[in-house]
C-alpha cells in the first residue's frame, strides 16, 4: 500500500538546489528522496528540541534548578589547579 502524498514547493537559492542535485547524483537517488530525507531529519531535530524545552520547563516549574551564581563560580574554577565539583 502506498502512503498518500502531497506536493510541497519551495523557492531555494540556486547554490542550494545545485548541492541537492549533486547529492542526488552521488547517492544515485532522486531529488525528491533527498528532500524527504532532509525534511524528515529537520522535523525530527525540531521535535527533539521541543521535547527538551518542555522537559526543561517542567524542571523549572518543579524547582529543579541550579543557582546561576553557583554555576558561574564552578565554570570559573575550571581553568584553575583546583576545579570545583559540578554544582547540584
Amino acid at each position: 500500500m502506498t502512503a498518500a502524498t502531497k506536493v510541497l514547493t519551495a523557492h531555494v537559492p540556486l547554490l542550494l538546489a545545485d548541492k541537492v542535485d549533486q547529492m542526488a547524483s552521488r547517492l544515485e537517488r532522486s531529488r525528491g528522496w533527498i528532500m524527504k530525507q532532509a525534511l524528515s531529519a529537520w522535523i525530527a531535530q525540531e521535535e527533539e528540541r521541543d521535547r527538551l524545552t518542555q522537559e526543561a520547563l517542567a524542571d523549572v516549574d518543579a524547582g529543579r534548578v541550579i543557582d546561576h551564581q553557583a554555576v558561574q563560580v564552578w565554570a570559573e574554577s575550571l581553568g584553575t589547579d583546583q576545579p570545583l565539583p559540578v554544582p547540584r
